[in-house]
């Protein structure tokens, strides 16, 4: 299995190994299959299949010539809180819930960044590099904590994290200031997501700060779902939450499944294309996001336009203009047309905005549907869901969950709807408890406002919630975008000595 930059007309090609260590292409491109997998599988066999199985199975149809054997039971152990590791819900007020929040960070970014550590030491191992790794990430809230949880502790690797200062719950701050390991390095940054992240692509990018790393046996890569080896691992629960529907008996095999996805930098939705492309029977990909709704408006028109307003809002792992991963999308849409990619990637930074060839929206719209929620329109549905089911959801749920009532209510489509739930109510205690018509204090915040949740919770605190409770928050840096980089150096500096 090889592997090319989206926006590389020449095609090169590169290694899986290779892909995963570099993390971003180049050319500023991400990395996609050169030839996509064709797989025959038998979809009634789902049913019997455990989620180690399916992903080891994923693994293997992407990352071929990695030695993967022991990734997988390292990845999926004893740190979840559930045997099917992303566990199905029977319907609730109306919809089922693929729940991928099980994990120790306690939302669906674990499902990968317990999987890229593995692989990223499977291809140092293959292609005998030595060199430090350095995870830079920029993070809305999920990924960072989960990065951080996944690469503690790894031999040759350290990871920083950036993440907007005013722009993530105070559980997820917490959660990342109190990671321990003497490898990790968390950085507040004066501004918001998108800006964090066009910093770290531009880092990436730097040929000086490459020189400076090269001189020391250091190389960045990446946790984003930039990195394709942060994303592959999401295919695999798609095909799970078709397993589980098939053992419901909700459905049988052939069948076609929408999927309802939370959606900001557009990786989880695009492992939903990607299982489609394998063979699953998805229906709609409802692309769901919140009043930053630039994907709304790009399903609809075919323009993407990022020069808008940008707001914080109630579901904060949403807060994106730029969504990285919708470049992969473009890609393959494409028929791998890298110079139109090119084009496009180059509009948006150089004028914010670029517009579709007809054709191709025409493509997109036969699989995706798009729906946005305001942040009111989200604290209805926490307590409808709750009201009608005794089931709490979070606010990047609770959009998923919207937008899937409205999408069949708009098209009257009867096919099963799964809405992807993307974090634990815990994360975002404060905005559930706002939400239950103000049963508690609405002032309750952090750790008073989960205990205050777990008393309307019919279901017993996990492990990674209760690990709150004991971990203490540490000082963290900060700066703002522009001194990014400088900042990246100051930390690899002082910790070299």
């Amino acid at each position: 299995m090889n592997y090319r930059s989206t926006r590389d007309p020449n095609a090169q090609l590169y290694t899986d190994a290779q892909a995963i260590i570099q993390g971003l292409a180049p050319d500023g491109g991400l990395f996609v299959p050169a030839a996509f997998p064709q797989p025959q599988f038998d979809l009634a066999r789902l049913t019997t299949s455990s989620y180690q199985q399916l992903a080891q199975t994923v693994l293997q149809w992407f990352f071929p010539h990695l030695s993967t054997a022991a990734t997988v039971p390292a990845a999926y152990g004893a740190q979840w809180d559930h045997p099917r590791i992303a566990p199905l819900t029977p319907v609730h007020a109306g919809s089922y819930y693929l729940e991928l929040f099980h994990g120790p960070t306690l939302a669906f970014k674990d499902v990968a960044l317990q999987v890229l550590p593995h692989l990223l030491q499977a291809a140092k191992h293959q292609t005998k590099d030595t060199r430090e790794t350095i995870i830079l990430t920029a993070t809305s809230g999920d990924t960072g904590t989960a990065a951080l949880r996944g690469f503690r502790n790894v031999a040759g690797t350290r990871v920083i994290v950036f993440y907007p200062q005013h722009g993530i719950s105070p559980i997820q701050e917490a959660q990342m200031r109190s990671q321990q390991g003497d490898n990790l390095h968390v950085v507040a940054v004066k501004g918001n997501f998108d800006q964090a992240q066009t910093t770290v692509k531009e880092i990436f990018n730097d040929p000086t700060l490459a020189a400076v790393l090269a001189s020391h046996q250091q190389h960045f890569s990446s946790a984003n779902s930039m990195n394709i080896g942060r994303l592959i691992p999401q295919i695999t629960y798609y095909f799970s939450a078709y397993g589980q529907l098939l053992r419901q008996g909700v459905i049988q095999a052939g069948d076609q499944v929408n999927f309802a996805v939370p959606t900001g930098n557009f990786g989880d939705i695009l492992a939903g294309y990607y299982a489609a492309k394998l063979g699953l029977p998805v229906g709609r990909l409802i692309c769901a996001s919140n009043k930053n709704n630039v994907l709304t408006d790009f399903f609809a028109t075919g323009t993407y336009d990022k020069r808008r307003e940008f707001f914080v809002t109630n579901s904060p792992s949403m807060d994106i203009l730029v969504s990285s991963n919708l470049e992969r999308l473009l890609f393959d849409v494409s028929g791998g047309d890298a110079e139109l990619v090119q084009q496009l990637m180059h509009e948006l930074q150089d004028q914010g905005h670029y517009s579709l060839p007809t054709e191709l929206l025409t493509k997109l719209k036969q699989l995706f549907a798009a729906e946005y929620a305001t942040p009111d329109e989200i604290q209805t549905e926490i307590n409808r869901v709750f009201k009608e089911a005794n089931y709490l959801i979070d606010p990047h749920t609770a959009v998923g969950s919207i937008a899937a009532h409205r999408y069949h209510t708009l098209s009257g489509d009867p096919r099963p709807c799964v809405v992807v739930a993307t974090a634990s109510p815990y994360k975002f205690p404060e905005t559930v408890l706002q939400s239950l018509d103000n049963t508690v204090p609405s002032q309750s915040t952090g750790l008073d406002a989960i205990e205050q949740l777990a008393q309307l919770d019919p279901r017993p605190l996990t492990a990674g919630v209760e690990e709150l409770f004991t971990n203490q928050p540490q000082p963290v840096l900060t700066t703002t975008p522009a001194a990014m980089p400088r900042m990246v150096l100051d930390i690899l500096k002082k910790t070299d000595k």
